[in-house]
């Protein structure tokens, strides 16, 4: 017996739920997804609800799986998808079956009228909200009044993905700063909300919810929600946090200038330092970080692996099928195929499928296959999809490189971290040796756990993260695949302009 730790990973594709002890060593996992849908162009929901099933799913999985005892679990705490707009009614219930996600722009028209009256660069610089202005919440909320007045006369509180779980798990409505950021109204140097900004909208103070430390316990699992999930009512649950930060403390970014690549749904390259990287052209997106007076600062490709996704459901289903009966990972299996293909060097990917970032010539940039020849086979298609979802990637590195000091090694994770393929492409295009560690999928995992550790008391800080980290592999640049990819990744630049320019002509 032992204390141990819940820490809840509430991603794009599903929610993954994760046991620890009290050192921080991973016991187990369980993953349960849940669909988007995209009903309009622009329009990406998903419904909250299939988030708190998943995380009951997933939990009660993690606990039939160990045979601990429910006692054992003293804390849990939360990493959740950015940018959600739940709104929440006046008498406690959901008003919308489906929300938008963080990577939902339906709203271009309500920030247009908003930067209409106010500086858009003003705004950025005091948010640091470098997304696509339509992602973020408070323009999600401005549809909702727009679009369906009703509903939005409705509304007591407008909270995030994570913080619904929360308030499923305990009742209380509440947010933390680093999930916060992302609201389009915290001014990041205040570290609070910006009355300047809510009024500029032209929304109510209080549709925004309480903020309270990520490290918080917001309360314990009410009684007949901890018999759904099997834990025990004594459980705490911890505030948590975006999963940008979440991400960043697991790994090992809460130092001043130390960096890791994310290879998920979304793709970023984020660094940590005491004061917020912002700048007007490539427009760096920064949170707060869960760790106090740090920020994680971050450019990304918005669909590197939700570009790789869609390769893999209308390419592979095939390989699809063959997972399913043999156990495989169907990403193992399209790694396999890809290795002795040709890719980005008789073709060029641009994973820019669910649209583009402000440094981009233009957000409406969609992507796809330039060069296709008859001559090309599946494999050559995949194996350009990774490399050019490792090009979009080059161009956020770049620019942070020029931005900032950071470390010369990068540490890959999440779920493309896995591929040894994969992680020979980034070195390559990178031209920077990057590193592979045990904690591989888990990072937002651990960062969650980690804040439910320090606001539980079971740690005293965050420095043990550091020590849970084995590198597993060094993958160091090949001099002759750096110069290849250096020429070709010339040829990707002209494929990103040439798209962007096309894609605003067909978006007229």
């Amino acid at each position: 017996m032992g204390r141990k730790i819940i820490g809840w990973d509430l991603g794009t594709g599903g929610n993954k739920a994760s046991l620890y002890d009290e050192s921080g060593m991973c016991l187990a996992s369980e993953f349960v997804s849940y669909d988007t849908y995209y009903p309009q162009p622009g329009w990406h929901e998903q419904r909250p609800d299939d988030w708190w099933e998943a995380v009951k799913e997933s939990t009660k999985r993690l606990l039939r799986s160990t045979s601990i005892n429910p006692e054992e679990v003293v804390c849990c705490g939360i990493s959740g998808h950015s940018l959600g707009a739940v709104p929440i009614g006046k008498d406690g219930g959901l008003l919308r079956e489906r929300t938008p996600i963080w990577s939902d722009t339906r709203a271009v028209k309500q920030a247009n009228e908003v930067f209409s009256r106010y500086a858009e660069e003003d705004w950025y610089m005091l948010t640091g909200n470098g997304f696509t202005p339509a992602m973020y919440a408070a323009f999600k909320i401005l549809w909702y009044r727009d679009e369906e007045p009703a509903m939005f006369e409705q509304i007591d509180k407008v909270i995030g993905t994570k913080d619904y779980v929360n308030y499923k798990l305990t009742g209380r409505l509440a947010t933390d700063p680093s999930y916060a950021s992302g609201y389009g109204v915290w001014d990041l140097k205040a570290w609070n909300y910006s009355d300047e900004l809510i009024k500029a909208m032209g929304l109510p103070a209080e549709i925004f919810p309480e903020v309270v430390p990520s490290t918080q316990v917001i309360g314990k699992i009410r009684g007949e929600v901890a018999a759904e999930l099997g834990l025990s009512a004594n459980t705490s649950i911890v505030a948590g946090g975006v999963d940008n930060s979440c991400m960043a403390l697991g790994a090992k970014a809460f130092r001043e200038g130390r960096v890791y690549n994310s290879l998920g749904s979304c793709c970023w390259i984020a660094v940590s330092s005491k004061a917020p990287l912002l700048e007007q052209t490539s427009r760096p997106y920064v949170f707060a970080h869960v760790v106090p007076e740090y920020y994680a600062s971050a450019l990304c490709i918005t669909s590197g692996g939700t570009s790789f996704r869609w390769v893999r459901d209308q390419l592979c289903k095939d390989l699809m099928k063959q997972a399913d009966e043999s156990g495989e990972d169907v990403y193992d299996l399209m790694g396999k195929e890809a290795e002795g293909a040709t890719g980005a060097d008789s073709m060029i990917f641009n994973p820019s499928l669910g649209g583009g970032m402000p440094m981009d010539k233009s957000a409406n940039v969609r992507g796809g296959y330039a060069g296709l020849d008859l001559s090309h086979t599946r494999a050559d298609m995949i194996r350009a999809a990774m490399e050019g979802i490792a090009f979009g990637q080059r161009a956020c590195l770049d620019k942070i490189r020029e931005l900032t000091d950071i470390e010369e090694d990068i540490l890959l994770v999440g779920g493309g971290s896995k591929s040894a393929l994969w992680c020979e492409i980034y070195a390559n295009i990178y031209r920077a040796t990057v590193l592979k560690s045990n904690i591989d999928q888990q990072a937002a995992a651990l960062g969650a756990a980690a804040c439910a550790a320090v606001g539980y008391g079971l740690w005293e800080d965050f420095d043990r993260i550091d020590e849970l980290h084995e590198i597993e592999a060094v993958i160091a640049p090949n001099p002759e695949a750096v110069e290849k990819y250096n020429h070709q990744y010339g040829f990707y630049q002209s494929l990103n302009d040439s798209l962007c320019d096309l894609s605003d002509q067909m978006n007229v």
